[in-house]
């Protein structure tokens, strides 16, 4: 890969270039990259953040919502300024006063059937960041569909979840056949969240899009990370492609 930074982008980067296992080739390839982040919330916020002063060259924000004081507590790419604003555009904003280098593409709507495949079709890598399980399993079946990477991560309470899922490896499925019934898991609006959580697991999930981009390290397909804050303990549970899979298998 041609070695194409630019005096301003080492001395942005120099943290990175440093790393051995880094360097100006993975730096390149983070400028390269085109990663989208579904849902501009408690854990998108931390996610892009990362994303964008990482130097990963186009996020794409996907949020149909407005910010509200409600958010405040957790989704910490908003502030006040932007009570009333769309998520997109306080994302957009926010991102560019950290690195304004970064291409962030805003797309204000609802992911669904009819949008996701061409949503999904600009992007290497895609990111969950949603809090409802439909989004995740239609989320889940187009990127298997389009053979991209899905880094995923999911918050309550005091308790994340973290996989990433690869063309050819276990996914979303493989762990959760079909969705739970409704009203058995209920949503952060109803059961609550400690705001820090989804700031852990916001950044662990940007960490595994780095790791996926520069291919570095041990990739999280394969497995799934839980974290419980109330212990402060970390599992690693190994994940086994369902060869039953509706979706994969």
């Amino acid at each position: 890969m041609e070695f194409n930074l630019s005096e301003n982008e080492i001395q942005r980067y120099s943290r990175h270039i440093l790393l051995r296992e880094l360097g100006g080739t993975g730096q390149m390839k983070l400028k390269t990259a085109r990663v989208l982040v579904v849902g501009a919330g408690g854990l998108g916020s931390p996610l892009a953040l990362y994303l964008a002063a990482a130097g990963v060259g186009t996020i794409g924000l996907v949020d149909a919502d407005i910010v509200e004081l409600s958010n405040l507590q957790r989704q910490i790419m908003h502030g006040v300024a932007n009570l009333g604003q769309a998520k997109t555009i306080s994302g957009a904003e926010a991102l560019a006063r950290i690195n304004p280098l970064v291409n962030v593409v805003q797309h204000r709507t609802r992911l669904d059937a009819g949008n996701v495949a061409a949503l999904l079709a600009d992007y290497d890598i895609i990111c969950d960041g949603t809090d409802n399980f439909a989004t995740r399993f239609l989320l889940n079946d187009a990127c298997v569909a389009a053979r991209k990477t899905l880094v995923s991560a999911a918050v309550l309470r005091f308790e994340g979840q973290l996989s990433t899922f690869k063309p050819g490896g276990p996914c979303y499925r493989c762990l959760h056949p079909e969705p739970p019934p409704e009203g058995l898991v209920p949503p952060c609006s109803e059961a609550g969240v400690l705001g820090a959580v989804t700031g852990v697991m916001g950044t662990l999930q940007a960490t595994e899009v780095l790791k996926e981009i520069t291919g570095i390290g041990q990739s999280m397909s394969g497995w799934l990370l839980v974290w419980n804050a109330l212990d402060a303990q970390f599992r690693k549970i190994k994940l086994k492609k369902d060869p039953a899979c509706a979706v994969c298998g």
